[in-house]
């Protein structure tokens, strides 16, 4: 059967990519309100169905996923908001389901990140976005059945976390003529992510980008070699590296 079918590979295989890709299509062409809540409903039918392809294997469809829901978050009609909240809020829960209660640091990651991109791609971060994420809090604070567990405070970090990374844009925003001063915030941001490598990546590259386009090439390089860091220890962990990562903790990089 065709269920049969998307579950093959943990459901890491190309016709998934493809229905994906057709309910995500739904929400990158404009719809009504009304529209929009039938493909909020289709969707979280699909999150639980497929868990696996959200939280397992590669994180790409969950990235996109967070990144459209977030995009709708910030919608101009409050109804559309309080839908994609509660769909936000939903596939995070299933996430803790998922990993047995433990964590939903794959949501976590790919909300943030989504976060990140969003600010450059559609200037979040207004009233409308700030009340989605208020709204996913008191979800949160309502949810009997999370009572007694970590879940609550988790989704708590996350939207405190995203508050926390709109304020700093924000800010980066009024110094963007102050390069040493916008490029201290984006350091100060950075090392915020010290426990997300690959978030802590992402601020490190647009540092190296500051430093470059104003000609501070050694300070650009030495982004680079915290990133190249970054990566050796991830590789150090997963055993694929070694001589590389004892040279950079030699220079007292990581």
């Amino acid at each position: 059967t065709l269920q049969r079918q998307l579950q093959q590979s943990d459901c890491q295989n190309a016709l998934m990519k493809k229905v994906f890709d057709t309910h995500m299509l739904f929400l990158q062409i404009n719809q009504s309100a009304a529209a929009l809540k039938h493909v909020f409903a289709a969707l979280r039918l699909f999150v639980a169905k497929f868990p696996s392809a959200f939280f397992q294997g590669q994180a790409d469809l969950c990235g996109s996923l967070c990144y459209e829901i977030l995009k709708c978050c910030n919608h101009r009609s409050r109804s559309t908001q309080t839908e994609a909240s509660a769909l936000l809020y939903f596939f995070m829960r299933k996430n803790f389901e998922f990993n047995k209660q433990k964590s939903i640091v794959r949501s976590h990651l790919q909300l943030i990140k989504a976060v990140s991109q969003l600010i450059a791609d559609a200037g979040i971060g207004g009233s409308r976005f700030q009340h989605s994420l208020a709204i996913i809090n008191n979800f949160a604070n309502g949810d009997k059945q999370m009572k007694n567990v970590n879940f609550p405070a988790e989704v708590k970090d996350l939207t405190k976390r995203i508050r926390t990374v709109l304020m700093a844009t924000a800010q980066m925003k009024e110094h963007e003529k102050d390069p040493e001063m916008l490029v201290d915030l984006q350091y100060s941001l950075a090392n915020s992510y010290a426990s997300t490598p690959e978030l802590r990546r992402t601020w490190l590259e647009s540092m190296a980008k500051i430093h470059a386009r104003n000609g501070d090439l050694s300070e650009a390089a030495m982004c680079y070699i915290h990133i190249a860091a970054l990566i050796a220890e991830y590789l150090k962990r997963k055993g694929k590296i070694n001589i590389f990562y004892t040279n950079l903790t030699s220079m007292n990089i990581i």
